[in-house]
């Protein structure tokens, strides 16, 4: 088997966090009592960064502008200590752990970097990464493609895999020109099949078979 160099997304592709976004946002909309996020709305807003998610936020609740500061520094400083709700997708820790075996792995996500730091290490899969890139680690956030890049830049390893839940993933590697796999059970917006990829798995179990049968790797 050539050694390929894999890298993911994190929220929505190994980790579910949107209860645990919900929980922070409600928070802070009930200290204005303002009505909360559905969890649907809260899947909806994720995946551009917390500066999106807030403006989304508040262009749905009717907030002022001027509150987008002071409620994405809140919003900051509770995500970065906040995992009760925060869940690995089932079969996660077992087909990390196989394909480490034979692979290099690497995380790229919008989510900052400090607190993907922090939940990786409270759900204990940190160890499987020998790279993280986050949405402050460069002045660009995916879709550019320059923090995948980068991600793949510190792995060694011939062939290029980055492995994705959303619309964005897909644009990411679209524009890094490389090889895109689809988990269907993350946050992403569209059908499956209006989602350019190169092979899409429902369970996590599946992922190391699908990415031994691609020709590439």
């Amino acid at each position: 088997m050539i050694r390929a160099r894999i890298v993911f997304d994190l929220d929505g592709t190994l980790i579910d966090s949107a209860p645990e976004i919900q929980g922070i946002a409600n928070a802070l909309l009930a200290q204005d009592n303002i009505a909360p996020l559905s969890l649907a709305e809260t899947r909806s807003f994720i995946g551009n960064g917390i500066d999106v998610f807030i403006r989304r936020m508040r262009d749905l609740r009717d907030i002022p502008p001027d509150r987008q500061e002071d409620l994405t520094e809140a919003f900051v400083a509770k995500y970065a200590t906040s995992f009760d709700q925060t869940r690995l997708y089932p079969g996660v820790e077992d087909s990390l752990q196989k394909l480490r075996e034979h692979h290099a792995l690497g995380i790229c996500t919008n989510k900052l970097i400090g607190p993907c730091h922090a939940v990786l290490d409270h759900l204990h899969i940190k160890r499987f990464f020998d790279t993280v890139w986050g949405g402050d680690s460069l002045p660009t956030r995916k879709p550019d493609p320059a923090m995948l890049k980068a991600a793949f830049e510190d792995l060694d390893g011939e062939k290029l895999i980055y492995v994705g839940d959303s619309e964005i993933d897909a644009e990411t590697a679209r524009r890094a020109q490389v090889p895109f796999l689809l988990f269907t059970g993350g946050y992403r917006k569209s059908p499956v099949d209006q989602i350019t990829n190169d092979g899409t798995f429902d369970h996590h179990s599946e992922l190391p078979a699908l990415i031994g049968a691609m020709k590439s790797v």
